[in-house]
């Protein structure tokens, strides 16, 4: 899968857009600003947009091509992001730390998944907040982007299991318009989770 990911943000252009995701833009506005961690943030533009509105950012993704160039365009917006080359199951950081943690089309196979969501929520502190935006199975229709393997998509019974910990704030499974570079464009099916730890 790393080879899958350098080699997609290899590409010149920035692959999903340098602009930030709505639905994160939305969410960071009705919150206090304080410190984020984007696992899985690929090319930045949401740890980068976050950085933006002054929030301390910590990132994290497999692809050092991604990291490439989230290093870049922090640059080029002049904002400090933290952005490690690392994997969801290895990677760690200090239990309670962030106020938010935001899972953009953070895709995690069956296998891994209910391990990986368990330990963000170590990682939220007290009243910490989790924004989570991605594709449910009905996605396999569209071709505006996200996994082609069922396994990988989401539920709102898996969220629930993964995340009961968490008191639900919204939660809604939608159809939208993409408008994210060139891989994230047309009709899709998503699934919204904001919870409080």
């Amino acid at each position: 899968m790393n080879n899958f990911w350098d080699e997609r943000y290899l590409e010149k252009e920035y692959v999903y857009g340098k602009d930030a995701n709505v639905f994160l833009k939305t969410e960071l506005d009705n919150i206090s600003v304080g410190r984020i961690l984007f696992p899985c943030e690929g090319e930045g533009r949401n740890a980068v947009y976050a950085a933006q509105k002054g929030w301390v950012v910590d990132a994290f993704d497999t692809s050092i091509e991604g990291f490439k160039k989230a290093n870049d365009l922090a640059k080029e917006k002049r904002v400090s992001i933290s952005y490690k080359v690392a994997d969801a199951l290895t990677v760690d950081y200090p239990r309670e730390s962030f106020d938010a943690v935001a899972l953009i089309y953070s895709h995690f196979p069956d296998t891994i998944r209910e391990q990986v969501h368990h330990k963000i929520i170590t990682w939220l502190k007290p009243n910490g907040v989790l924004i989570l935006e991605a594709f449910n199975p009905n996605q396999l229709n569209n071709t505006s982007g996200g996994p082609k393997d069922l396994s990988l998509l989401y539920t709102e019974e898996m969220l629930v299991k993964d995340f009961k910990s968490l008191t639900t704030l919204q939660f809604s499974t939608e159809v939208i318009s993409l408008n994210e570079g060139k891989y994230h464009q047309g009709k899709a099916d998503v699934i919204r989770l904001v919870g409080k730890k």
